[in-house]
């Protein structure tokens, strides 16, 4: 009797089904990443060791994806903004993957190697070696918080009470994606201001 028909399993096929289901919403882990590539969990443990090393899949496979042309020889703020904007777009795609990376360990070299290009546009320019890693951590949480906004929902306050200010605000424009995107050009613009003029004092030392 032939053997029965077992899914082929590559690291590809793994991140692209833990992908969708993360994006599905539906409960994440690898009994249910599992059951959705049709295989039992012993079969994953044959390609990957544990939850933690499916999400660094995810990590490479969106890194591969919108992390692959990185900057080359470009000044610091247009490497920066370069990644910034790139990281915004793969997290705005898949909201849901945000808390996950978030809080795992980087381990890709696709993602090592983009936090390499910020770390190292930075030290060529000038800032000191003991505020480097705070400011790519800077410009990390601004990009996934940026990402986190853009899967709010448009009533992001609804005060009950009486308020000074804010109640009248929200009767304005814009509201949901167009204020999310308005504010991460704002705050990118902002930030990338503000470490143009950090880095002149540095200089200036």
């Amino acid at each position: 009797m032939a053997r029965p028909h077992r899914p082929v399993l590559t690291a590809e096929i793994i991140a692209d089904a833990a992908i969708a289901l993360i994006d599905s919403g539906e409960p994440f882990g690898v009994n249910a990443l599992a059951r959705a590539l049709g295989v039992k969990p012993p079969s994953l443990y044959n390609h990957v060791q544990g939850l933690e090393a499916i999400i660094e899949l995810v990590r490479g496979r969106l890194a591969d994806r919108y992390m692959a042309d990185l900057p080359v020889n470009a000044p610091w703020d247009e490497t920066i903004e370069s990644i910034i904007r790139a990281e915004r777009v793969m997290y705005t795609s898949h909201p849901h993957v945000v808390p996950l990376i978030a809080t795992s360990t980087v381990t890709d070299q696709q993602a090592i190697t983009a936090y390499d290009s910020i770390a190292s546009s930075l030290v060529d320019a000038g800032f000191p070696d003991d505020e480097v890693l705070v400011l790519v951590q800077l410009f990390d949480a601004f990009a996934l918080g940026s990402g986190l906004d853009y899967a709010a929902p448009d009533a992001v306050w609804r005060p009950e009470g009486e308020t000074r200010n804010l109640g009248r605000l929200l009767e304005l424009e814009p509201r949901g994606k167009v204020r999310s995107n308005q504010a991460f050009e704002i705050g990118l613009s902002m930030l990338l201001d503000a470490m143009r003029v950090r880095l002149e004092g540095h200089q200036q030392d």
